[in-house]
């Protein structure tokens, strides 16, 4: 039972790390194309002296993005580890049940034996 329940939350997260994965990329394709999209409408509009600019222009867009990207990567993890803290706690708590029914058999059990000593 309590093997199952761990497997089936490991599955659960392997999953949920594939999804983020595949996200992710995603995103940055979107990304970078969305970027050289705008580079090509700015370059086919801009004369030669412009093109300076428009250097620094990309710069700071693939900084601006990098910032991004490091962002979103953080919430990631972070979710993750939320989800990690959940199914351990789970767990700790499954455990803590077992264990209370354990000593509540015990007891139920001397006790039994004490009637049984007493008659």
């Amino acid at each position: 039972m309590m093997m199952m329940m761990m497997m089936m939350m490991m599955m659960m997260m392997m999953m949920m790390m594939m999804m983020m994965m595949k996200m992710m990329m995603r995103m940055r394709m979107m990304m970078m194309m969305m970027v050289r999209m705008m580079m090509m409408m700015m370059m086919m509009r801009m004369r030669r002296r412009r093109r300076m600019r428009m250097m620094r222009m990309r710069m700071m867009m693939m900084m601006m993005m990098m910032m991004m990207m490091m962002m979103m990567m953080m919430m990631m993890m972070m979710m993750m580890m939320m989800m990690m803290m959940v199914v351990i706690m789970m767990i700790i708590m499954i455990m803590m049940i077992m264990m209370i029914m354990m000593i509540m058999m015990i007891m139920m059990m001397m006790m039994m034996m004490m009637m049984m000593i007493c008659q």
